[in-house]
C-alpha cells in the first residue's frame, strides 16, 4: 500500500499566514512540512503520508529538517504544529465533513 498523497491538501498550508510554531507572518504563506517519523509513513526517501503536515514558515521547517535540537525536541516541535494545524484547518472551515 503506497503512502496517501493529496496536492490540494498540502495546499492548504499555502493558506495559513502565521507559522503553527513561531506565529510569525508569513506573507506568501506557510509551507507543508511533513511528519518525519515512521509512525506517520515515513520511510527511506519516502515523505509521511500528505495528512500529516504541520504548516511553518520557512524558516522553521528547514529547523525542523535541518536544524540542530534532538530528534526529541524535533518531534514535540513538529506535533505541537501540527495539532495547532489541524485546529486551523478546521475552524477557517478549510476541511470539513460532507
Amino acid at each position: 500500500m503506497s503512502n496517501y498523497r493529496n496536492r490540494a491538501l498540502l495546499d492548504l498550508a499555502h493558506s495559513i499566514h502565521f507559522c503553527m510554531h513561531c506565529a510569525g507572518h508569513a506573507p506568501d504563506g506557510c509551507e507543508p512540512a511533513h511528519a518525519n517519523w515512521s509512525a506517520y509513513g515515513k520511510g527511506m526517501s519516502i515523505k509521511a503520508h500528505d495528512c500529516y503536515f504541520a504548516a511553518l514558515c520557512h524558516k522553521c521547517h528547514a529547523e525542523l529538517d535541518q536544524g540542530p535540537g534532538s530528534r526529541e525536541d524535533k518531534q514535540a516541535m513538529w506535533r505541537a504544529a501540527f495539532d495547532r494545524t489541524l485546529l486551523t484547518l478546521w475552524e477557517q472551515g478549510m476541511v470539513r465533513v460532507a
